[in-house]
Protein backbone atom coordinates (compact mmCIF):
# COMPACT_ATOMS: atom_id res chain seq x y z
CA UNK A 1 0.00 0.00 0.00
CA UNK A 2 1.48 3.16 -0.78
CA UNK A 3 1.68 6.32 1.61
CA UNK A 4 -0.79 8.95 0.31
CA UNK A 5 0.68 11.67 -1.63
CA UNK A 6 2.50 14.38 0.56
CA UNK A 7 1.54 18.25 -0.55
CA UNK A 8 4.76 19.88 -1.73
CA UNK A 9 5.82 22.89 -0.32
CA UNK A 10 5.03 23.97 -4.02
CA UNK A 11 1.68 22.87 -3.60
CA UNK A 12 1.12 24.59 -0.03
CA UNK A 13 2.44 28.24 -1.37
CA UNK A 14 0.08 28.02 -4.82
CA UNK A 15 -3.09 27.27 -2.86
CA UNK A 16 -2.16 30.05 -0.32
CA UNK A 17 -1.35 32.57 -3.33
CA UNK A 18 -4.97 31.43 -4.72
CA UNK A 19 -6.18 32.16 -0.94
CA UNK A 20 -4.54 35.53 -1.26
CA UNK A 21 -5.72 36.52 -4.53
CA UNK A 22 -9.68 35.55 -3.75
CA UNK A 23 -9.10 37.84 -1.01
CA UNK A 24 -7.67 40.80 -2.48
CA UNK A 25 -10.50 40.40 -5.37
CA UNK A 26 -12.67 40.65 -3.02
CA UNK A 27 -11.22 43.73 -1.20
CA UNK A 28 -10.48 45.60 -4.16
CA UNK A 29 -14.60 44.82 -5.41
CA UNK A 30 -15.33 46.49 -1.45
CA UNK A 31 -13.08 49.15 -2.19
CA UNK A 32 -14.44 50.26 -5.68
CA UNK A 33 -18.22 50.03 -4.29
CA UNK A 34 -16.97 52.50 -1.61
CA UNK A 35 -15.17 54.58 -3.94
CA UNK A 36 -18.39 54.96 -5.64
CA UNK A 37 -20.84 55.64 -3.55
CA UNK A 38 -18.11 58.93 -2.94
CA UNK A 39 -18.34 59.88 -5.98
CA UNK A 40 -21.84 59.43 -6.77
CA UNK A 41 -22.51 61.31 -3.49
CA UNK A 42 -20.12 64.07 -4.90
CA UNK A 43 -22.33 64.64 -7.93
CA UNK A 44 -25.46 64.60 -6.40
CA UNK A 45 -24.85 66.75 -3.35
CA UNK A 46 -26.05 69.86 -4.81
CA UNK A 47 -29.30 67.36 -6.92
CA UNK A 48 -29.92 66.18 -3.04
CA UNK A 49 -30.42 69.11 -1.44
CA UNK A 50 -33.78 70.07 -0.82
CA UNK A 51 -35.55 73.14 -2.03
CA UNK A 52 -37.32 73.96 1.06
CA UNK A 53 -33.98 73.01 3.36
CA UNK A 54 -32.70 75.90 1.52
CA UNK A 55 -35.58 78.39 1.84
CA UNK A 56 -35.37 77.16 5.64
CA UNK A 57 -31.93 78.66 5.58
CA UNK A 58 -32.88 81.94 4.28
CA UNK A 59 -31.38 81.07 0.54
CA UNK A 60 -33.30 81.43 -1.97
CA UNK A 61 -32.75 78.30 -4.41
CA UNK A 62 -33.12 78.25 -8.19
CA UNK A 63 -35.98 77.35 -9.88
CA UNK A 64 -35.84 74.04 -11.68
CA UNK A 65 -36.38 74.83 -15.40
CA UNK A 66 -39.06 73.87 -17.06
CA UNK A 67 -40.93 73.88 -20.33
CA UNK A 68 -43.94 72.59 -20.85
CA UNK A 69 -47.21 72.93 -23.89
CA UNK A 70 -49.89 75.59 -22.84
CA UNK A 71 -53.01 74.33 -21.63
CA UNK A 72 -54.88 77.13 -20.52
CA UNK A 73 -53.52 80.48 -22.81
CA UNK A 74 -53.69 84.32 -21.48
CA UNK A 75 -51.82 86.87 -20.27
CA UNK A 76 -49.41 87.05 -22.70
CA UNK A 77 -48.47 83.16 -22.56
CA UNK A 78 -49.93 80.79 -25.30
CA UNK A 79 -51.66 79.89 -27.53
CA UNK A 80 -52.79 76.31 -26.61
CA UNK A 81 -50.60 73.28 -27.53
CA UNK A 82 -47.66 76.06 -27.84
CA UNK A 83 -44.39 75.18 -25.30
CA UNK A 84 -43.15 77.65 -22.49
CA UNK A 85 -40.04 77.59 -20.80
CA UNK A 86 -39.98 79.28 -17.56
CA UNK A 87 -36.44 80.75 -18.23
CA UNK A 88 -39.59 83.10 -21.09
CA UNK A 89 -40.54 84.41 -18.10
CA UNK A 90 -37.42 85.66 -16.45
CA UNK A 91 -37.50 89.26 -15.35
CA UNK A 92 -40.70 89.01 -14.30
CA UNK A 93 -42.25 87.64 -10.63
CA UNK A 94 -43.41 84.11 -10.78
CA UNK A 95 -46.42 83.06 -9.41
CA UNK A 96 -46.47 78.99 -10.09
CA UNK A 97 -48.98 77.17 -8.76
CA UNK A 98 -49.10 73.25 -9.28
CA UNK A 99 -53.02 72.10 -9.24
CA UNK A 100 -55.32 68.68 -10.44
CA UNK A 101 -58.79 68.94 -11.17
CA UNK A 102 -59.60 65.95 -8.49
CA UNK A 103 -58.09 68.26 -5.86
CA UNK A 104 -60.32 69.94 -3.56
CA UNK A 105 -58.00 72.55 -1.86
CA UNK A 106 -57.54 73.41 -5.64
CA UNK A 107 -60.88 73.95 -6.22
CA UNK A 108 -61.06 76.85 -2.90
CA UNK A 109 -58.29 78.55 -3.84
CA UNK A 110 -58.53 78.94 -7.43
CA UNK A 111 -60.51 81.95 -7.19
CA UNK A 112 -58.18 83.57 -4.39
CA UNK A 113 -55.55 82.47 -7.03
CA UNK A 114 -57.52 84.43 -9.75
CA UNK A 115 -57.33 87.75 -7.50
CA UNK A 116 -54.17 87.41 -7.44
CA UNK A 117 -53.92 86.90 -10.92
CA UNK A 118 -56.13 90.35 -11.85
CA UNK A 119 -53.82 92.41 -9.69
CA UNK A 120 -50.61 91.16 -12.41
CA UNK A 121 -52.43 91.87 -15.11
CA UNK A 122 -51.73 95.66 -14.10
CA UNK A 123 -48.54 95.13 -13.21
CA UNK A 124 -45.98 94.22 -16.03
CA UNK A 125 -43.52 92.15 -13.88
CA UNK A 126 -45.84 89.80 -12.28
CA UNK A 127 -47.10 86.71 -13.84
CA UNK A 128 -49.86 84.11 -12.31
CA UNK A 129 -49.08 80.45 -13.97
CA UNK A 130 -50.43 77.59 -13.32
CA UNK A 131 -49.35 73.96 -13.58
CA UNK A 132 -51.59 71.34 -14.18
CA UNK A 133 -50.43 67.87 -12.96
CA UNK A 134 -51.79 64.11 -12.87
CA UNK A 135 -54.73 65.03 -14.30
CA UNK A 136 -56.39 63.96 -17.65
CA UNK A 137 -56.97 67.13 -20.05
CA UNK A 138 -60.80 67.25 -20.48
CA UNK A 139 -61.05 67.16 -16.50
CA UNK A 140 -58.28 69.93 -16.36
CA UNK A 141 -60.46 71.94 -19.04
CA UNK A 142 -63.35 71.24 -17.34
CA UNK A 143 -62.35 72.26 -13.78
CA UNK A 144 -61.10 75.90 -15.83
CA UNK A 145 -64.38 76.27 -16.86
CA UNK A 146 -66.26 75.34 -13.33
CA UNK A 147 -64.11 77.38 -11.44
CA UNK A 148 -63.03 80.73 -13.22
CA UNK A 149 -59.55 80.13 -13.89
CA UNK A 150 -57.95 82.85 -16.10
CA UNK A 151 -54.98 82.61 -15.69
CA UNK A 152 -52.79 80.53 -17.80
CA UNK A 153 -51.54 77.31 -17.18
CA UNK A 154 -49.32 74.90 -18.91
CA UNK A 155 -49.52 70.84 -18.68
CA UNK A 156 -47.68 68.25 -17.02
CA UNK A 157 -48.35 65.24 -18.40
CA UNK A 158 -45.14 63.54 -17.22
CA UNK A 159 -44.97 64.47 -13.45
CA UNK A 160 -41.37 65.88 -14.47
CA UNK A 161 -42.05 68.91 -13.11
CA UNK A 162 -43.48 67.77 -10.04
CA UNK A 163 -40.44 65.66 -9.06
CA UNK A 164 -38.35 68.07 -10.09
CA UNK A 165 -40.36 71.09 -7.56
CA UNK A 166 -40.15 67.76 -4.83
CA UNK A 167 -43.95 68.18 -4.50
CA UNK A 168 -45.04 66.68 -1.14
CA UNK A 169 -49.00 67.17 -2.83
CA UNK A 170 -51.55 69.30 -4.42
CA UNK A 171 -51.57 72.12 -4.39
CA UNK A 172 -48.45 74.23 -3.59
CA UNK A 173 -47.49 77.40 -5.04
CA UNK A 174 -43.99 78.81 -5.60
CA UNK A 175 -43.12 82.64 -6.12
CA UNK A 176 -40.13 82.64 -8.23
CA UNK A 177 -38.11 86.19 -8.27
CA UNK A 178 -37.19 87.88 -11.61
CA UNK A 179 -33.60 86.27 -10.89
CA UNK A 180 -35.50 82.76 -11.34
CA UNK A 181 -35.17 81.75 -8.09
CA UNK A 182 -37.84 80.69 -5.38
CA UNK A 183 -38.23 82.83 -3.01
CA UNK A 184 -41.28 81.48 -1.58
CA UNK A 185 -42.85 77.73 -1.43
CA UNK A 186 -46.79 77.64 0.13
CA UNK A 187 -47.78 73.82 0.62
CA UNK A 188 -51.02 73.38 0.37
CA UNK A 189 -54.14 75.72 -0.18
CA UNK A 190 -53.73 79.51 -0.59
CA UNK A 191 -56.80 80.64 1.54
CA UNK A 192 -55.89 85.13 0.85
CA UNK A 193 -54.32 86.52 -1.48
CA UNK A 194 -51.69 88.42 1.16
CA UNK A 195 -50.38 84.84 1.55
CA UNK A 196 -48.62 85.60 -1.95
CA UNK A 197 -48.78 89.34 -2.51
CA UNK A 198 -46.82 90.00 0.55
CA UNK A 199 -43.82 87.80 -0.56
CA UNK A 200 -44.16 89.68 -4.20
CA UNK A 201 -44.21 92.98 -2.69
CA UNK A 202 -41.23 92.15 -0.72
CA UNK A 203 -39.59 91.10 -4.23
Amino acid sequence: MEPPEQETPEDGHSGWDRRRSIWAAVAGVLVLGVVLLLVVGLVNRDVGTSIQDALDEGDRPPAPGLTLPVLLAGDGIGPRGAEVSLEELRGRTVVLNFWASWCEPCEREAPVLDRVARRSRSADDLIVLGVNVQDLRQNALGFAQEYGIRYPSLRDGGDDAYRDYQLTGLPETFVIDPEGRIALRKIGEVTQPEEITTAVDQL
